[in-house]
């Protein structure tokens, strides 16, 4: 006995949208919390994919440090990026900070938990990377002022910018990083990259 089939006018047949996507698992319980995790991860990879990169310098005056950011770099201020507000990097590194750079002020134990971090001064580097600069550091010798930084990259720009002001500057020790910047007012500013 022979069947005749028509292989061709079954492969080209339309079939049913739920054949290619099983709608009663797709909205089952598992499901839908699969969506949902999918769904919170593409957000948590947009949201963090375009949070500035943020450097962090800490000064020994914030009030010198406002005139010499903003007056002789001239860098705009920015607005404290989203997750700045949950605080998210208060534990990314206090414990790591080296007392030698840390005045005797801001390590009582009181102030190190209220500390905030939308505090000190906010300036836009780049288009996507910001300066935050928080008091903290001590003075330097004969009693210069000091900026303090963890991040190579960020005293390279600061050093880019500098140059680019056409502002004097000597720089004393290429690693780690130190170099010395004279204001307008004939202050020194000690900036000095602290290698971990």
């Amino acid at each position: 006995m022979i069947l005749s089939v028509d292989v061709i006018s079954f492969l080209f047949q339309p079939l049913p949208f739920g054949a290619f996507l099983p709608l009663d698992s797709l909205f089952s319980t598992q499901g839908i919390m699969v969506m949902l995790l999918a769904a919170y991860g593409v957000a948590m990879w947009m949201f963090l994919t375009s949070a500035p990169k943020v450097h962090t310098v800490m000064v020994s005056d914030l009030a010198v440090a406002q005139q010499f950011y903003e007056g002789l770099l001239d860098l705009p201020a920015a607005e404290v990026p989203l997750h700045y507000y949950y605080n998210y990097e208060q534990t990314l590194g206090a414990t790591s900070i080296d007392p030698l750079y840390m005045s005797s002020a801001t390590m009582s134990p009181s102030s190190a938990t209220q500390f905030n971090g939308t505090e000190g001064l906010w300036y836009q580097l780049k288009k996507n990377t910001q300066l935050h600069i928080i008091s903290g550091a001590t003075l330097g010798k004969k009693n210069n002022q000091r900026h303090v930084c963890f991040d190579r990259d960020c005293l390279e720009q600061v050093l880019m910018r500098v140059q680019m002001r056409q502002l004097k500057y000597k720089i004393r020790k290429q690693k780690p990083l130190n170099f010395l910047v004279k204001d307008l007012d004939g202050r020194v500013i000690e900036m000095a990259e602290v290698s971990n």
